[in-house]
């Protein structure tokens, strides 16, 4: 997604490189997109020659945003065949790359999705990580951990994973900063990438949707709700998901056909964008459960599970492990989990949680250690 540090990475990836036949082309320059955008190839390699590049070498030129030049895959094609010429490429968005890149750069190229930061990442940029905090990682509840890091985790809770968000310290500054990263997102990604013209149309479905966090979407009652067409509502959430805004869970089934009829479950990507959106509509367990599956997403396959009577498990984690996020979990949780677990012939069960209860149940994971 936009503003995730991509731009930062593939400069570090640059100069990491020990020679020094390199170049950064940014894309957002307007003179570098009438250049890549010339009809002949060997035009550009002269071009990109006389900026100080050696063809006769091994080169790595870095692209960044390179979805703002709709025929760079086809130039890159042509360079890496004739040439030999390594790229490093960024783009805010995969739902132009992977369409093209699928077609034009089979078996040439490998991708790497950046998301916003992890907790362990966010007390990084925070200044504030210790070593011993790695040995955290999916352990059981303990006191020491929480009140280390339980401040620092509700900042997270409330103001997502964007570095530029991270680094900055005023509050009012943190959220003026997202409604920005959200107005930069429809402006730029959506209306380059898919012509979609009605941006109040889309921001309106996106505040609808940042209400039904954590829920199954009825496609039927939000079409009714927002006033959007079925087909045109189906096209919406394939972007916003394709440009990481949201992701949506199928089920966890052992049959395909079920899995297909079933509804989908959402979360946003950033607990700090939802929040934006909902404006104080979400409950406090709603943005647990979604910075938790924030969390979990990156890390491997989602599901989740629910049954027809409408018991469920909220998260199927690669496909052997059962989660359940509870705001302040208790022994009942987890022995409800295991037996629904059981069901499912799932040997792994965790019980994920924010607050230690008063009963000083302790066999539960602190949501701060899910990275």
């Amino acid at each position: 997604m936009r503003r995730v540090g991509k731009s930062t990475a593939v400069r570090y990836l640059l100069a990491n490189i020990e020679h020094s036949n390199k170049l950064y082309l940014d894309c957002e320059r307007v003179e570098l997109r009438v250049l890549l955008n010339l009809p002949n190839y060997e035009s550009i390699r002269a071009a990109l020659e006389l900026r100080g590049l050696d063809f006769s070498r091994p080169c790595v030129i870095a692209i960044d945003e390179i979805q703002l030049v709709r025929g760079l895959p086809s130039l890159i094609k042509y360079l890496y065949d004739t040439y030999g010429i390594k790229f490093i490429i960024t783009g805010s968005s995969s739902y132009y790359l992977k369409n093209t890149f699928s077609e034009s750069l089979a078996g040439r190229k490998r991708i790497f999705e950046m998301y916003p930061l992890s907790f362990s990442e966010f007390l990084v940029f925070k200044e504030v990580w210790s070593d011993s905090f790695a040995q955290q990682a999916w352990k059981p509840f303990g006191h020491a951990w929480h009140e280390a890091a339980g401040d620092w985790y509700q900042e997270y809770l409330t103001f997502g994973g964007f570095p530029e968000i991270v680094l900055t310290k005023d509050p009012v500054d943190k959220r003026e900063q997202l409604l920005d990263i959200l107005n930069s997102y429809i402006e730029l990604d959506v209306k380059i990438l898919a012509d979609f013209t009605v941006s109040e149309e889309l921001f309106k479905l996106m505040k609808l949707l940042a209400a039904r966090a954590g829920n199954k979407l009825d496609h039927a009652k939000l079409g009714s709700v927002s006033g959007i067409s079925r087909h045109k509502l189906s096209a919406y959430l394939q972007l916003l998901e394709q440009t990481y805004l949201i992701y949506q869970l199928v089920p966890f089934t052992r049959n395909i056909d079920k899995e297909i009829s079933q509804q989908k479950k959402l979360y946003f990507a950033d607990t700090g964008l939802l929040q934006a959106l909902a404006e104080g509509q979400l409950s406090s367990g709603q943005v647990l459960e979604n910075a938790v599956a924030a969390q979990l997403k990156p890390q491997g396959e989602l599901q989740y599970y629910q049954k027809r009577s409408g018991q469920e498990i909220d998260f199927i984690f690669n496909g052997d492990t059962a989660l359940e996020v509870k705001e302040t979990p208790l022994e009942q949780d987890l022995k409800s989990l295991r037996l629904r677990a059981a069901s499912l012939n799932l040997e792994r069960q965790l019980l994920v949680g924010r607050n230690p209860p008063a009963t000083g149940f302790s066999d539960f994971i602190w949501a701060g250690s899910v990275f």
